[in-house]
């Protein structure tokens, strides 16, 4: 229950998304999880674009799993099920034609294009060549970059922390072809993380055994609670299950985040709950910002247009020097719902909270040895004198 505030969190009003945007069991849930019996390599660029300079280097096998999650992606129905989220393809769109001055007549990376829609308003907005590329069967032949480009676009920058860790090849894109003071768009992304409290949810998972058509299945409580919650749930949530203010986890800046930043995050957190309610688990969700482009490497980090970093009831919050200065694509529960929806942490077992309770502990993400896009997510938290740890990863 996020009080109405303009100039925190990335919080917008774009138009509302199309009927079907949301479901659980989407199209990008299936890619995402894939096939989980290889082993990916860790060091591999998924890009099938190369440049005659890199071609006579030794490149990291592509694995079977990487194979299985990239041949998903030739499913047209996950291009349409991004394509139909209004509120992220219409965001890209706005945020191409505000710096149409800064493509128009240069030289363009849409990296992870899919069906290439981003890659075509660049294409309107007067780039003198795009280079779409994507490692799936959706692209239709490889391409030969041999040349730095002006503009790299991505909507892999979106994916953040917790979804499947695909920012590396951005990452390797920029610092292999990007000129110095090219754009970036999204210019930075934003983690952040909440208490939430969800009644219905943990009732129609777990209450349910209770009473089964008149007949107490309690027994069932301790599978269904490990069936439900063992692994964070990707879903949509509201303002209103929200119990604080929320906490920036990591904040990236895409012109100058290593890869070796993002092997592991870990950051402490300390909440006061706004109101009497179980404590069922912790949301993460993002936001990324276009800005224009990098600034000289001195000025960081005033490029962006974040300003007085504060606590807020132990929470950070960022503030905006004018909102309307900068162009967000925000994932936040009170905001329209988007194909990205959240990630829910679910406890087994629910807290009771007192207004004003605190929660505090940590929490560390890290790449899968697994698999570089599984991200082992490790809890820690105290609440009313008790101690838990919560261990999950996002597959």
């Amino acid at each position: 229950m996020f009080p109405k505030e303009n100039s925190s969190n990335g919080y917008h009003n774009p138009p509302p998304p199309p009927p079907g945007v949301g479901n659980i069991n989407s199209h990008r849930e299936r890619a995402r999880r894939g096939t989980r019996r290889s082993r990916a390599s860790r060091d591999s660029i998924s890009l099938r674009v190369y440049d005659q300079q890199q071609q006579q280097q030794q490149r990291a096998p592509c694995t079977d799993f990487d194979m299985a999650y990239f041949h998903s992606y030739a499913h047209l129905g996950i291009h349409e099920e991004m394509i139909k989220d209004r509120v992220r393809t219409e965001t890209y769109r706005e945020a191409i034609m505000r710096h149409q001055s800064f493509i128009a007549g240069k030289v363009v990376v849409d990296v992870g294009c899919g069906t290439g829609i981003l890659a075509i308003f660049c294409a309107q907005a007067g780039a003198k060549r795009v280079y779409a590329v994507d490692a799936s069967d959706i692209a239709l032949q490889d391409v030969e970059i041999n040349e730095q480009v002006d503009v790299i676009i991505s909507e892999w920058m979106g994916y953040m922390l917790l979804y499947e860790s695909m920012l590396g090849s951005v990452i390797t894109a920029r610092d292999r072809w990007l000129k110095p003071g090219g754009l970036i768009l999204p210019s930075n992304a934003t983690l952040y993380m909440a208490p939430v409290t969800h009644c219905d949810r943990y009732s129609g998972s777990i209450d349910f055994w209770r009473n089964v058509y008149g007949i107490d299945m309690s027994a069932m409580l301790s599978l269904a609670k490990q069936c439900a919650f063992e692994e964070p749930s990707v879903e949509t949530i509201t303002g209103e299950n929200i119990l604080t203010w929320p906490h920036v986890v990591k904040y990236i800046d895409c012109y100058s985040v290593t890869i070796g930043e993002l092997e592991t995050v870990t950051t402490r957190f300390k909440f006061n709950s706004m109101m009497r309610a179980p404590l069922h688990g912790f949301a993460f969700w993002f936001d990324v910002e276009f800005n224009g482009p990098a600034m000289p490497q001195s000025n960081y980090p005033s490029s962006t247009s974040f300003t007085d970093n504060h606590l807020v009831n132990g929470s950070q919050r960022k503030k905006r020097i004018n909102p309307n200065e900068a162009l967000v694509l925000s994932t936040a529960p009170e905001d329209p719902p988007t194909h990205w929806q959240q990630t829910l942490i679910y406890f087994y077992d629910p807290i009771e909270l007192e207004q004003d309770q605190v929660i505090e502990g940590l929490v560390t993400l890290t790449q899968s040895k697994e698999n570089a896009r599984f991200m082992n997510i490790h809890l820690e938290y105290t609440s009313g004198g008790r101690s838990h740890i919560k261990e999950s990863v996002m597959r």
